[in-house]
């Protein structure tokens, strides 16, 4: 009787221990499946995006600077040198950007003999549809970014000189401050700048100014400042 009552509390035990190594186990499943699912997001297509972003930066709007900086630019023909200077004393003067008007087919010396009844400025001032000058550009790039643009000339027969109509009839001068100025030995502004203005039909045209060929700089310097620029 001894035996199996010694038998009985032997199995008792064994299938104790069993049973708490099974609870064990159980538990433990049930902890690393909860861990395994804390650490893993379900893609439901709520969250995800259809291109790489990593380059997309967001702007903090208090950061950002408003730049009211005014862009100028001096756009000129110069057929002996004259205007040239003038212009470059001017772009130095304003921190401006240059733009050259090229005829494709430059004048020579020659050309330019308004006394020579045989010169081709001399041709092309008696036959005015001679006067479209094809020019090597005649589009500036980045035009709209300039808020101020000057335009030299030399004086030819008391209007500006006809490859600066090629780019005016080309340019759409809206929302521009245009001033003009030009070179001569003796003639004056003339109606130059009014006939460009009227030709252009935008843009807000000052009045413009005459220098005479050999202009020092400093008094080029003295015009631009007292435009209040």
């Amino acid at each position: 009787m001894r035996k199996l009552t010694f038998l009985f509390m032997i199995l008792l035990l064994v299938f104790n221990l069993i049973a708490c190594s099974s609870e064990t186990s159980n538990r433990n499943s049930n902890n690393n499946n909860s861990n395994q699912n804390s650490n893993t997001t379900v893609d439901n297509g709520a969250n995800t995006t259809p291109f790489d972003n990593s380059d997309v930066q967001s702007t903090d709007s208090s950061n950002i600077t408003t730049n009211n900086g005014e862009k100028t630019l001096v756009v000129y023909y110069s057929a002996t040198g004259s205007t040239k200077k003038v212009a470059e004393y001017i772009a130095n003067t304003m921190n401006a950007d240059v733009f050259e008007l090229e005829p494709v087919n430059p004048y020579s010396t020659a050309d330019l003999r308004w006394s020579d009844k045989n010169s081709r400025v001399v041709y092309e001032h008696d036959n005015p549809s001679a006067r479209v000058i094809e020019l090597v550009r005649k589009n500036v790039p980045d035009w709209g970014n300039y808020d101020k643009v000057f335009i030299g000339y030399p004086i030819w027969w008391g209007i500006a000189a006809w490859p600066v109509n090629t780019f005016i009839e080309n340019n759409d001068f809206t929302g521009k401050t245009v001033i003009p100025f030009c070179t001569s030995s003796s003639s004056g502004l003339g109606e130059s700048g009014k006939l460009l203005e009227e030709a252009a039909k935008t843009g807000n045209w000052l009045e413009g100014i005459r220098f005479s060929s050999g202009v020092p700089e400093k008094t080029v310097v003295e015009w631009v400042e007292s435009l209040g620029l």
